[in-house]
């Protein structure tokens, strides 16, 4: 099947087959959130980022092999309501930037800071801070060694620009770490996987900077 990053509730999962890591998404709950599993091809392991809703469906992506982490992108509770549920059947780790972790009713175990690396098996995720939507809100690059890179933004960048703050402050802190962090840093292939709908990358996003600076929060 050929990857598009077009998922919705109740369809298919998407599969997309990279040469160290495999990543699957899926869509879950009443606010179509985003749930993606990556495993590593070498070793197979596996984390899931976000579990959102609907465990049924998580567990069988996740499938018979071991849960090794669960990392919750935000404190928002659309991104979290699966994941008492998913820890008990699993005994997956919990991770969460240590900004948000306190906010979210189950238990972090790992709290995670800008330029952390997270192992995947084989293959490495750093985060990276995108503070404003929520304070610890983060972001997971998977900078694959044979492609481009790869970056789950949870709700801090969507195809159109950043995801809502709560005000002109943090939307400020948003798109400055946004620019630093993100579009200065990586190139226009990176594939972007959002919290919410379609994928796009940072190329399509790039024209369109100043436009979001323009409108504001």
């Amino acid at each position: 099947m050929t990857y598009t990053g077009r998922t919705h509730v109740g369809g298919t999962p998407q599969v997309r087959e990279l040469a160290h890591l495999m990543v699957t998404k899926v869509s879950v709950g009443p606010m179509d959130n985003s749930a993606y599993l990556l495993r590593c091809r070498g070793t197979g392991e596996q984390l899931l980022i976000d579990a959102a809703a609907d465990e049924d469906t998580l567990l069988s992506v996740i499938g018979a092999d071991a849960l090794a982490r669960v990392v919750t992108t935000h404190h928002h509770a659309d991104h979290w309501q699966a994941l008492e549920d998913i820890v008990s059947a699993t005994g997956a780790q919990t991770v969460a930037g240590h900004r948000d972790a306190a906010a979210i009713p189950v238990a972090t175990d790992v709290c995670v800071r800008d330029g952390e690396v997270l192992n995947i098996g084989d293959c490495a995720l750093q985060v990276i801070e995108l503070v404003g939507h929520t304070p610890g809100s983060i972001g997971l690059l998977y900078d694959d060694p044979d492609g481009y890179p790869h970056l789950f933004t949870g709700d801090s960048l969507f195809p159109g620009g950043p995801g809502k703050t709560p005000g002109p402050d943090e939307f400020t802190s948003l798109m400055d770490d946004l620019e630093a962090k993100v579009f200065a840093r990586l190139p226009d292939e990176t594939w972007v996987y959002p919290g919410h709908g379609d994928d796009t990358t940072l190329g399509a996003e790039r024209p369109h900077l100043a436009e979001w600076r323009e409108r504001g929060w």
